[in-house]
């Protein structure tokens, strides 16, 4: 374009209609390809498709939706009644955990859970979720042996079981993810759970591998690999900044770590939540200790546990918006200042 600057307002096609949804991969990663001519521009897209930004090949500097789009909040259960308990109270997602391969080699003598659910699992919380989506972390890649599946039988039977989000854990070359997306082939969402120092150091090249849809860190086994003490040091040495920093150039959505009921946490989770904020989180797991159903197993308390405490982190998480908004609005005007500048300048 004969301008240097300039911005475009797009309003394209988001999948509303069903014959429609097949073409926006290639839609949206035509646009940003064009766009990438265009390095002084600005874009602005309204659109509710959810994989826009991983399309278009990068993340958006701000989604005018945020103030209306809280964290992703998954919790961990097989339990049909806790679901159910979960989802009425506005969990997004529902996690079914099946990861239990070389699991208590590493997290010997930790204070984590080990679930181990199973496929069967799976398909009966399919049956009775209606809103939330049914998150399943399977192992590691690994091959059959007498004791258990392969990695492919192991995702082929999750997925037709009626996983939506398939979480890949404790892998360390872009080989394991290139498996795991060939697996997967489509048929869910993929997720990396970043949680090795291997992992990390290839971050960059992570998020340039076709099929991958989000990146969540984890926090206990990557504390581990760099000999730290408390799992949340990794937010005071910068490991999780660079890392979300990495995603969020890559174009792909990402969370990290778990977040008990406010004021509670050995770090209190009002701090977590506000740092989920400021790093540009949109997902977090609601850790046990939130809501422990191995020491409450009446229902109606488990109920009231959820009805009570959840909307106490989604009103933290408004006043958290209000205070992004402010520097989002600096940002905008800090960006036109500096055009009408250039824009003189090469007017001279």
């Amino acid at each position: 374009h004969p301008k240097k600057y300039g911005f475009i307002i797009t309003n394209p096609p988001y999948g509303e209609r069903l014959e429609e949804k097949k073409e926006l991969p290639k839609l949206y990663s035509d646009f940003g390809e064009s766009f990438r001519t265009l390095d002084s521009w600005s874009a602005y897209m309204i659109t509710s498709y959810e994989d826009a930004e991983r399309y278009f090949g990068r993340k958006a500097d701000k989604n005018r939706g945020d103030d209306q789009m809280p964290l992703k909040l998954m919790y961990i259960t097989n339990s049909e009644d806790v679901a159910h308990i979960a989802e009425e109270a506005g969990v997004d997602r529902i996690f079914v955990d099946m990861e239990y391969i070389g699991k208590t080699d590493r997290q010997g003598g930790m204070d984590t859970v080990q679930s181990r659910h199973t496929a069967d699992d799976v398909r009966r919380l399919a049956q009775c979720l209606n809103k939330s989506e049914l998150f399943v972390r399977v192992n590691p890649i690994h091959e059959k042996t007498d004791k258990y599946s392969s990695s492919k039988e192991e995702i082929d039977e999750v997925i037709e079981a009626g996983a939506d989000l398939l979480m890949l854990p404790y892998f360390k070359t872009a080989e394991e993810v290139q498996t795991f997306v060939k697996y997967v082939d489509g048929r869910a969402k993929t997720v990396l759970l970043v949680e090795t120092p291997e992992a990390a150091a290839i971050a960059e090249n992570l998020v340039k591998i076709p099929g991958i849809d989000e990146m969540f860190i984890g926090l206990n086994d990557l504390s581990l690999g760099y000999g730290k003490n408390f799992m949340f040091e990794l937010l005071l040495d910068g490991t999780v900044e660079e890392l979300c920093l990495k995603f969020r150039k890559g174009g792909i959505p990402y969370g990290f770590g778990g977040i008990a009921s406010l004021g509670k946490g050995m770090l209190p989770s009002e701090y977590v939540i506000k740092e989920h904020y400021r790093l540009g989180s949109t997902c977090a797991i609601l850790s046990r200790s939130f809501c422990r159903t191995d020491q409450v197993t009446d229902l109606k308390e488990i109920q009231k546990i959820f009805e009570t405490e959840l909307p106490k982190i989604r009103q933290l998480e408004e006043e958290c918006s209000v205070h992004s908004q402010y520097f989002w609005k600096n940002r905008q005007q800090v960006e036109t200042k500096i055009r009408q500048i250039c824009e003189c300048e090469d007017a001279k």
